[in-house]
Protein backbone atom coordinates (compact mmCIF):
# COMPACT_ATOMS: atom_id res chain seq x y z
CA UNK A 1 0.00 0.00 0.00
CA UNK A 2 1.32 3.39 -0.99
CA UNK A 3 1.40 5.81 1.89
CA UNK A 4 -0.11 9.22 1.22
CA UNK A 5 0.12 12.01 3.75
CA UNK A 6 -3.55 13.10 4.02
CA UNK A 7 -2.49 16.64 4.81
CA UNK A 8 -1.06 16.93 1.30
CA UNK A 9 -4.41 16.18 -0.31
CA UNK A 10 -6.68 19.03 -1.46
CA UNK A 11 -8.83 20.58 1.26
CA UNK A 12 -12.46 19.40 0.84
CA UNK A 13 -14.93 21.80 -0.73
CA UNK A 14 -17.03 23.35 2.08
CA UNK A 15 -20.09 22.97 -0.15
CA UNK A 16 -19.36 19.21 -0.50
CA UNK A 17 -17.21 18.33 2.50
CA UNK A 18 -17.76 14.57 2.18
CA UNK A 19 -16.89 14.61 -1.55
CA UNK A 20 -20.25 13.07 -2.43
CA UNK A 21 -19.82 14.24 -6.00
CA UNK A 22 -17.18 11.54 -6.47
CA UNK A 23 -19.86 8.87 -6.06
CA UNK A 24 -21.54 9.80 -9.34
CA UNK A 25 -20.81 9.08 -12.97
CA UNK A 26 -20.28 11.84 -15.50
CA UNK A 27 -23.72 11.14 -16.96
CA UNK A 28 -25.35 11.52 -13.55
CA UNK A 29 -23.58 14.80 -12.95
CA UNK A 30 -24.72 16.00 -16.38
CA UNK A 31 -28.34 15.24 -15.49
CA UNK A 32 -27.99 17.20 -12.27
CA UNK A 33 -26.35 20.15 -14.01
CA UNK A 34 -28.95 20.23 -16.79
CA UNK A 35 -31.80 20.42 -14.29
CA UNK A 36 -30.00 23.02 -12.19
CA UNK A 37 -29.30 25.21 -15.22
CA UNK A 38 -32.96 25.24 -16.28
CA UNK A 39 -34.21 25.98 -12.77
CA UNK A 40 -31.68 28.79 -12.26
CA UNK A 41 -32.90 30.40 -15.46
CA UNK A 42 -36.66 29.92 -15.27
CA UNK A 43 -37.63 29.43 -11.63
CA UNK A 44 -35.11 30.68 -9.06
CA UNK A 45 -35.61 34.38 -9.84
CA UNK A 46 -39.37 34.04 -9.26
CA UNK A 47 -40.00 31.23 -6.77
CA UNK A 48 -40.21 33.39 -3.63
CA UNK A 49 -42.82 35.58 -5.31
CA UNK A 50 -44.77 32.54 -6.53
CA UNK A 51 -44.74 31.15 -3.01
CA UNK A 52 -45.97 34.46 -1.64
CA UNK A 53 -48.85 34.82 -4.11
CA UNK A 54 -49.67 31.11 -3.89
CA UNK A 55 -49.48 30.26 -7.58
CA UNK A 56 -47.14 29.59 -10.49
CA UNK A 57 -48.11 32.01 -13.27
CA UNK A 58 -47.75 30.36 -16.65
CA UNK A 59 -47.62 26.88 -15.15
CA UNK A 60 -48.42 25.25 -18.49
CA UNK A 61 -45.53 27.01 -20.21
CA UNK A 62 -43.26 25.95 -17.36
CA UNK A 63 -44.53 22.36 -17.68
CA UNK A 64 -43.55 22.31 -21.34
CA UNK A 65 -40.08 23.57 -20.44
CA UNK A 66 -39.72 20.84 -17.82
CA UNK A 67 -40.95 18.29 -20.33
CA UNK A 68 -38.44 19.50 -22.91
CA UNK A 69 -35.54 18.18 -20.81
CA UNK A 70 -37.30 14.92 -19.96
CA UNK A 71 -38.31 15.54 -16.34
CA UNK A 72 -41.78 14.02 -16.60
CA UNK A 73 -41.72 10.24 -16.31
CA UNK A 74 -37.96 10.36 -16.75
CA UNK A 75 -37.47 6.92 -15.19
CA UNK A 76 -40.17 5.31 -17.37
CA UNK A 77 -39.48 3.72 -20.75
CA UNK A 78 -41.28 4.25 -24.05
CA UNK A 79 -44.14 6.54 -25.02
CA UNK A 80 -41.88 9.57 -25.14
CA UNK A 81 -40.34 8.91 -21.72
CA UNK A 82 -36.52 9.06 -21.44
CA UNK A 83 -36.03 5.75 -19.60
CA UNK A 84 -33.30 7.11 -17.36
CA UNK A 85 -31.99 5.53 -14.17
CA UNK A 86 -33.49 5.77 -10.71
CA UNK A 87 -30.39 7.67 -9.54
CA UNK A 88 -30.81 10.13 -12.42
CA UNK A 89 -34.40 10.68 -11.36
CA UNK A 90 -33.37 11.07 -7.73
CA UNK A 91 -30.80 13.73 -8.58
CA UNK A 92 -33.42 15.59 -10.60
CA UNK A 93 -35.80 15.50 -7.62
CA UNK A 94 -33.05 16.82 -5.36
CA UNK A 95 -32.42 19.79 -7.64
CA UNK A 96 -36.14 20.47 -8.07
CA UNK A 97 -36.74 20.55 -4.33
CA UNK A 98 -33.62 22.61 -3.74
CA UNK A 99 -35.61 25.23 -5.62
CA UNK A 100 -38.98 24.43 -4.04
CA UNK A 101 -40.90 21.41 -2.77
CA UNK A 102 -43.96 22.54 -4.70
CA UNK A 103 -42.06 22.34 -7.97
CA UNK A 104 -40.81 18.85 -7.15
CA UNK A 105 -44.42 17.92 -6.29
CA UNK A 106 -45.54 19.02 -9.75
CA UNK A 107 -42.99 16.69 -11.32
CA UNK A 108 -43.52 13.82 -8.86
CA UNK A 109 -47.30 13.78 -9.19
CA UNK A 110 -47.08 13.98 -12.96
CA UNK A 111 -44.43 11.30 -13.44
CA UNK A 112 -44.45 8.98 -10.42
CA UNK A 113 -48.18 8.98 -9.72
CA UNK A 114 -50.35 9.83 -12.73
CA UNK A 115 -48.00 8.71 -15.51
CA UNK A 116 -46.69 5.70 -13.60
CA UNK A 117 -50.24 4.52 -12.91
CA UNK A 118 -51.06 4.58 -16.62
CA UNK A 119 -47.66 3.17 -17.62
CA UNK A 120 -47.79 0.29 -15.11
CA UNK A 121 -51.49 -0.53 -14.97
CA UNK A 122 -53.06 0.98 -18.07
CA UNK A 123 -54.12 -0.39 -21.43
CA UNK A 124 -52.07 0.19 -24.56
CA UNK A 125 -54.72 2.64 -25.76
CA UNK A 126 -54.50 4.62 -22.51
CA UNK A 127 -50.72 4.71 -22.72
CA UNK A 128 -50.73 5.90 -26.31
CA UNK A 129 -53.37 8.54 -25.62
CA UNK A 130 -51.84 10.14 -22.53
CA UNK A 131 -48.20 9.30 -21.89
CA UNK A 132 -46.53 11.07 -24.86
CA UNK A 133 -48.41 14.30 -24.14
CA UNK A 134 -47.73 14.08 -20.43
CA UNK A 135 -44.04 13.37 -20.98
CA UNK A 136 -43.81 16.50 -23.12
CA UNK A 137 -45.65 18.61 -20.55
CA UNK A 138 -48.49 19.18 -23.01
CA UNK A 139 -50.96 17.53 -20.64
CA UNK A 140 -50.87 17.67 -16.84
CA UNK A 141 -52.13 14.88 -14.61
CA UNK A 142 -53.15 14.37 -11.00
CA UNK A 143 -53.73 11.34 -8.77
CA UNK A 144 -56.89 10.95 -6.72
CA UNK A 145 -56.56 8.63 -3.73
CA UNK A 146 -56.77 10.66 -0.48
CA UNK A 147 -60.28 11.64 0.63
CA UNK A 148 -61.62 14.18 3.15
CA UNK A 149 -62.04 11.45 5.78
CA UNK A 150 -59.54 8.91 4.48
CA UNK A 151 -55.78 9.42 4.53
CA UNK A 152 -53.51 6.66 5.82
CA UNK A 153 -56.22 3.98 5.42
CA UNK A 154 -57.06 4.03 1.69
CA UNK A 155 -58.99 0.78 2.03
CA UNK A 156 -61.74 2.81 3.72
CA UNK A 157 -62.28 5.09 0.72
CA UNK A 158 -65.86 6.18 0.07
CA UNK A 159 -65.55 7.07 -3.59
CA UNK A 160 -67.39 4.40 -5.54
CA UNK A 161 -67.76 3.29 -9.14
CA UNK A 162 -70.80 1.31 -10.28
CA UNK A 163 -71.59 -0.27 -13.59
CA UNK A 164 -74.34 1.14 -15.77
CA UNK A 165 -74.52 -1.03 -18.85
CA UNK A 166 -71.03 -0.96 -20.35
CA UNK A 167 -70.22 2.36 -18.64
CA UNK A 168 -69.01 3.22 -15.16
CA UNK A 169 -70.52 5.92 -12.94
CA UNK A 170 -68.19 7.52 -10.37
CA UNK A 171 -69.33 9.37 -7.27
CA UNK A 172 -67.21 10.71 -4.44
CA UNK A 173 -64.66 13.23 -3.25
CA UNK A 174 -60.88 13.33 -3.18
CA UNK A 175 -58.89 15.82 -1.11
CA UNK A 176 -55.42 17.40 -1.06
CA UNK A 177 -54.75 16.55 -4.70
CA UNK A 178 -51.66 18.25 -6.13
CA UNK A 179 -51.95 19.60 -9.69
CA UNK A 180 -55.74 19.15 -9.59
CA UNK A 181 -56.84 22.71 -10.47
CA UNK A 182 -54.99 22.72 -13.80
CA UNK A 183 -54.93 19.02 -14.68
CA UNK A 184 -56.11 17.62 -17.99
CA UNK A 185 -56.47 14.08 -16.66
CA UNK A 186 -56.99 12.53 -13.24
CA UNK A 187 -56.21 8.98 -12.20
CA UNK A 188 -59.01 8.29 -9.72
CA UNK A 189 -59.23 5.27 -7.42
CA UNK A 190 -62.66 4.01 -6.39
CA UNK A 191 -64.30 1.09 -4.65
CA UNK A 192 -66.21 -1.32 -6.88
CA UNK A 193 -67.84 -4.73 -6.53
CA UNK A 194 -64.52 -6.06 -7.83
CA UNK A 195 -62.41 -4.22 -5.25
CA UNK A 196 -60.44 -1.02 -5.65
CA UNK A 197 -60.06 -0.03 -9.30
CA UNK A 198 -58.40 2.89 -11.05
CA UNK A 199 -59.94 5.10 -13.73
CA UNK A 200 -58.42 7.53 -16.21
CA UNK A 201 -60.72 10.56 -16.07
CA UNK A 202 -60.39 13.47 -18.51
CA UNK A 203 -61.06 16.54 -16.39
CA UNK A 204 -63.55 17.97 -18.89
CA UNK A 205 -65.89 15.02 -18.27
CA UNK A 206 -69.36 16.20 -17.13
CA UNK A 207 -69.78 15.90 -13.37
CA UNK A 208 -66.07 16.33 -12.66
CA UNK A 209 -64.68 19.46 -11.00
CA UNK A 210 -61.49 20.35 -9.15
CA UNK A 211 -61.94 23.43 -6.93
CA UNK A 212 -58.66 24.80 -5.60
CA UNK A 213 -57.86 24.62 -1.89
CA UNK A 214 -56.97 28.09 -0.66
CA UNK A 215 -55.36 29.50 2.50
CA UNK A 216 -52.43 27.05 2.57
CA UNK A 217 -49.32 28.10 4.46
CA UNK A 218 -47.20 25.31 2.96
CA UNK A 219 -46.50 24.19 -0.63
CA UNK A 220 -47.92 27.50 -1.75
CA UNK A 221 -46.27 27.29 -5.15
CA UNK A 222 -48.10 24.00 -5.78
CA UNK A 223 -51.76 24.09 -6.80
CA UNK A 224 -53.79 21.78 -4.58
CA UNK A 225 -57.43 20.91 -5.09
CA UNK A 226 -60.38 18.73 -4.29
CA UNK A 227 -61.74 16.29 -6.86
CA UNK A 228 -65.54 16.30 -6.96
CA UNK A 229 -67.17 13.43 -8.84
CA UNK A 230 -70.93 13.74 -9.21
CA UNK A 231 -72.25 11.03 -11.47
CA UNK A 232 -69.17 11.05 -13.70
CA UNK A 233 -69.95 8.69 -16.58
CA UNK A 234 -66.99 6.91 -18.15
CA UNK A 235 -66.70 4.26 -20.83
CA UNK A 236 -65.41 0.82 -19.91
CA UNK A 237 -62.13 1.75 -21.61
CA UNK A 238 -61.44 4.34 -18.88
CA UNK A 239 -60.64 1.65 -16.30
CA UNK A 240 -57.02 0.73 -15.71
CA UNK A 241 -57.30 -2.95 -16.68
CA UNK A 242 -54.32 -4.31 -14.76
CA UNK A 243 -54.99 -2.71 -11.35
CA UNK A 244 -57.41 -4.80 -9.28
CA UNK A 245 -56.70 -3.96 -5.64
CA UNK A 246 -54.91 -1.50 -3.39
CA UNK A 247 -51.69 -2.87 -4.86
CA UNK A 248 -52.30 -0.50 -7.77
CA UNK A 249 -52.32 2.85 -5.96
CA UNK A 250 -49.79 1.71 -3.35
CA UNK A 251 -47.27 0.83 -6.06
CA UNK A 252 -47.62 4.38 -7.40
CA UNK A 253 -47.12 5.84 -3.94
CA UNK A 254 -43.93 3.84 -3.57
CA UNK A 255 -42.60 5.44 -6.76
CA UNK A 256 -43.41 8.92 -5.49
CA UNK A 257 -41.94 8.25 -2.06
CA UNK A 258 -38.65 7.28 -3.66
CA UNK A 259 -38.48 10.70 -5.29
CA UNK A 260 -39.17 12.34 -1.94
CA UNK A 261 -36.22 10.48 -0.37
CA UNK A 262 -34.01 12.51 -2.73
CA UNK A 263 -36.14 15.63 -2.95
CA UNK A 264 -36.07 16.39 0.76
CA UNK A 265 -32.29 16.49 0.54
CA UNK A 266 -32.57 19.33 -1.94
CA UNK A 267 -34.46 21.47 0.55
CA UNK A 268 -31.94 20.48 3.23
CA UNK A 269 -28.98 21.38 1.03
CA UNK A 270 -30.44 24.77 0.22
CA UNK A 271 -30.97 25.52 3.92
CA UNK A 272 -27.54 24.25 4.94
CA UNK A 273 -25.71 26.21 2.26
CA UNK A 274 -27.70 29.36 3.03
CA UNK A 275 -26.82 29.06 6.73
CA UNK A 276 -23.17 28.35 5.95
CA UNK A 277 -22.82 31.42 3.74
CA UNK A 278 -24.75 33.58 6.19
CA UNK A 279 -22.52 32.50 9.07
CA UNK A 280 -19.51 33.85 7.19
CA UNK A 281 -21.16 37.18 6.33
CA UNK A 282 -23.10 38.06 9.46
CA UNK A 283 -20.87 39.88 11.97
CA UNK A 284 -21.69 40.13 15.67
CA UNK A 285 -19.37 41.03 18.57
CA UNK A 286 -16.74 41.96 16.05
CA UNK A 287 -16.48 38.74 14.08
CA UNK A 288 -18.57 36.46 11.83
CA UNK A 289 -21.08 34.33 13.73
CA UNK A 290 -19.49 31.31 12.06
CA UNK A 291 -16.49 31.88 14.32
CA UNK A 292 -18.55 31.00 17.41
CA UNK A 293 -18.65 27.43 18.66
CA UNK A 294 -22.43 27.12 18.92
CA UNK A 295 -22.90 28.16 15.29
CA UNK A 296 -20.22 25.72 14.17
CA UNK A 297 -21.93 22.94 16.09
CA UNK A 298 -25.23 23.67 14.31
CA UNK A 299 -23.51 23.67 10.93
CA UNK A 300 -21.57 20.48 11.68
CA UNK A 301 -24.70 18.64 12.83
CA UNK A 302 -26.65 19.80 9.76
CA UNK A 303 -23.81 18.69 7.51
CA UNK A 304 -23.59 15.24 9.06
CA UNK A 305 -27.33 14.58 8.76
CA UNK A 306 -27.33 15.74 5.16
CA UNK A 307 -24.41 13.48 4.26
CA UNK A 308 -25.98 10.46 5.97
CA UNK A 309 -29.29 11.10 4.21
CA UNK A 310 -27.53 11.44 0.86
CA UNK A 311 -25.67 8.16 1.29
CA UNK A 312 -28.94 6.44 2.16
CA UNK A 313 -30.70 7.92 -0.87
CA UNK A 314 -27.89 6.89 -3.20
CA UNK A 315 -27.85 3.37 -1.77
CA UNK A 316 -31.61 3.07 -2.34
CA UNK A 317 -31.23 4.47 -5.84
CA UNK A 318 -28.60 1.88 -6.73
CA UNK A 319 -30.88 -0.83 -5.32
CA UNK A 320 -33.81 0.45 -7.37
CA UNK A 321 -31.71 0.36 -10.51
CA UNK A 322 -30.67 -3.20 -9.62
CA UNK A 323 -34.29 -4.25 -9.06
CA UNK A 324 -33.76 -5.07 -5.37
CA UNK A 325 -35.57 -2.16 -3.70
CA UNK A 326 -38.38 -3.11 -1.31
CA UNK A 327 -41.17 -0.80 -0.04
CA UNK A 328 -39.65 -1.08 3.45
CA UNK A 329 -36.42 0.43 2.12
CA UNK A 330 -38.35 3.38 0.68
CA UNK A 331 -40.17 3.89 3.99
CA UNK A 332 -36.82 4.00 5.77
CA UNK A 333 -35.54 6.62 3.36
CA UNK A 334 -38.67 8.76 3.42
CA UNK A 335 -38.90 8.65 7.21
CA UNK A 336 -35.27 9.56 7.80
CA UNK A 337 -34.61 12.07 5.06
CA UNK A 338 -37.72 14.19 5.42
CA UNK A 339 -37.50 14.23 9.20
CA UNK A 340 -33.83 15.23 9.13
CA UNK A 341 -34.36 17.76 6.33
CA UNK A 342 -36.97 19.49 8.48
CA UNK A 343 -34.59 19.57 11.43
CA UNK A 344 -31.88 21.03 9.18
CA UNK A 345 -34.30 23.72 8.01
CA UNK A 346 -35.26 24.58 11.58
CA UNK A 347 -31.64 24.76 12.69
CA UNK A 348 -30.70 26.86 9.68
CA UNK A 349 -33.52 29.24 10.56
CA UNK A 350 -31.92 29.84 13.96
CA UNK A 351 -28.56 30.60 12.35
CA UNK A 352 -30.23 33.32 10.29
CA UNK A 353 -32.03 34.73 13.31
CA UNK A 354 -34.84 37.12 12.38
CA UNK A 355 -33.73 37.02 8.74
CA UNK A 356 -34.66 33.36 8.82
CA UNK A 357 -38.36 34.18 8.56
CA UNK A 358 -37.95 36.44 5.53
CA UNK A 359 -38.63 35.27 1.98
CA UNK A 360 -35.46 37.12 1.04
CA UNK A 361 -33.87 33.83 2.07
CA UNK A 362 -35.21 30.35 1.13
CA UNK A 363 -35.08 28.80 4.60
CA UNK A 364 -38.57 29.59 5.97
CA UNK A 365 -40.09 28.61 2.63
CA UNK A 366 -38.36 25.24 2.72
CA UNK A 367 -39.26 24.79 6.36
CA UNK A 368 -42.99 25.33 5.85
CA UNK A 369 -42.96 23.20 2.70
CA UNK A 370 -41.28 20.32 4.51
CA UNK A 371 -44.08 20.30 7.09
CA UNK A 372 -46.31 19.06 4.26
CA UNK A 373 -43.71 16.69 2.84
CA UNK A 374 -43.44 15.15 6.30
CA UNK A 375 -47.12 14.20 6.10
CA UNK A 376 -47.90 13.33 2.50
CA UNK A 377 -47.00 10.05 0.79
CA UNK A 378 -47.20 8.39 4.19
CA UNK A 379 -46.97 10.07 7.56
CA UNK A 380 -44.07 9.72 9.98
CA UNK A 381 -46.24 7.40 12.05
CA UNK A 382 -47.04 5.06 9.15
CA UNK A 383 -43.45 4.77 7.95
CA UNK A 384 -42.32 4.23 11.55
CA UNK A 385 -44.72 1.31 11.81
CA UNK A 386 -43.57 -0.14 8.49
CA UNK A 387 -40.04 -0.16 9.86
CA UNK A 388 -41.26 -1.46 13.21
CA UNK A 389 -43.01 -4.38 11.55
CA UNK A 390 -39.85 -5.20 9.62
CA UNK A 391 -37.79 -5.20 12.83
CA UNK A 392 -40.22 -7.14 15.03
CA UNK A 393 -42.41 -9.15 12.70
CA UNK A 394 -45.45 -7.63 14.42
CA UNK A 395 -47.95 -5.43 12.61
CA UNK A 396 -49.06 -2.45 14.69
CA UNK A 397 -51.12 -0.51 12.15
CA UNK A 398 -54.43 -1.43 13.78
Amino acid sequence: MTHVDPMTLPVPDPADPAALDELHTEDERLVRETVRKLLDKLVEPHIAEWFEVGAIPGVRELARELGSIGLFGMHLEGYGCPGMSAVDYGLACLELEATDSGLRSLVSVQGSLAMYAIWRWGSEEQKQEWLPRMAAGEAIGCFGLTEPDVGSDPGSMRTVARRDGSDWILDGRKMWISNAPYSDVAVVWAGTDEGVRGFVVPTDTPGFSAPEIKHKLSLRASATGELVLDGVRLPASAMLPEARSLKGPLSCLNEARYGIVWGALGAARSCLETARRYSRERVQFGRPIGAFQLTQQKLADMCLEYVKGYLLALHLGRKKDAGTLRPEHVSMGKLNNVREALEIARSARTVLGANGISLEYPVIRHMTNLESVLTYEGTVEMHTLVLGQLLTGEQAFR
